[in-house]
C-alpha cells in the first residue's frame, strides 16, 4: 500500500517560512548623559515601529551625579566594548551622544573624539547641545547658538519648562529634523567649519539613519 505524505498544517507552513524570512535585529548600545531629554527621546525613538522592527536599542544611561562629560562616556563605552563577554559580542553599534556646550565647551572634547575614532565608537554630537536637535524637528536654524539660546529656542516650540520630552510630539516630526541637520552638516563642510567649531550643529541625522535602516 503506498505511503500517504502528511502535509504540514497550514499556520505551521507560514510560522516556518516568517521565522526563515525574518532578519536579525540590529543592535545598539547608546551612552548618554543621565538627563531626562536624551534618554527620553530615545525611549520614545525605539518604540517607533520603524525602529521597533529592525532594531534593539541598550540605553546606558551615566550615573555620574556631576553630570557625566563626553570622554567619560566614551571611555564607559571603549570599557563595554573591550570586553570580551558574550553580552558586549552581541552588541552591533556602540554609540555616545553628547554636547559640546557654549560659551563654556565641555572639557577634552578633542580627546573624546579622538578616542572614539579610535575604538570605533560612533558618535552623535550636539552643538551646542541636544536641544538644537530638538529644535530642528520645528523649524531650520543655521545660527550660532548658546546653550541656553537653544533651551530656551526649543521651549518656544513645545512649552516645555524641565528636561522632559513628549514623544507623541517629536517622532511625526523626526525626519524634517533629519533633513535639517544633514542640511547643516553640509553647510559646515562646504565652509571649512571642522568640529568643534560648527555651531549649530547635530549627528543626530546618522543615529536616525543607523536605527531606522535608511533616512
Amino acid at each position: 500500500m503506498a505511503k500517504r505524505s502528511r502535509r504540514p498544517a497550514e499556520g505551521r507552513m507560514s510560522l516556518r517560512r516568517e521565522i526563515a524570512t525574518q532578519k536579525p535585529k540590529r543592535t545598539f548600545r547608546v551612552y548618554c548623559e543621565g538627563e531626562r531629554t536624551e534618554p527620553d527621546y530615545l525611549e520614545a525613538l525605539r518604540k517607533e515601529p520603524i525602529v521597533h522592527d529592525i532594531a534593539s536599542v541598550d540605553i546606558q544611561i551615566a550615573d555620574d551625579p556631576q553630570g557625566a562629560v563626553p570622554f567619560t562616556l566614551v571611555s564607559a563605552a571603549v570599557d563595554f566594548k573591550s570586553r570580551s563577554s558574550e553580552e558586549a559580542a552581541e552588541i552591533d553599534e556602540v554609540w555616545c551622544l553628547f554636547d559640546v556646550e557654549c560659551p563654556n565647551s565641555h572639557p577634552n572634547l578633542q580627546e573624546a573624539v579622538d578616542l572614539a575614532e579610535k575604538m570605533g565608537i560612533r558618535l552623535a554630537i550636539s552643538n551646542p547641545c541636544f536641544e538644537l536637535w530638538l529644535t530642528l524637528h520645528f523649524e531650520d536654524h543655521t545660527d550660532c547658538l548658546t546653550t541656553d539660546e537653544a533651551v530656551e529656542l526649543r521651549s518656544s516650540h513645545d512649552g516645555s519648562s524641565d528636561k522632559s520630552v513628549d514623544g507623541p510630539t517629536y517622532m511625526p516630526r523626526r525626519k524634517k529634523a533629519h533633513r535639517r541637520a544633514r542640511y547643516l552638516d553640509g553647510m559646515h563642510q562646504r565652509k571649512g567649519n571642522a568640529f568643534p567649531d560648527d555651531n549649530p550643529s547635530s549627528g543626530m541625522f546618522r543615529f536616525l539613519e543607523a536605527v531606522q535602516g535608511h533616512e
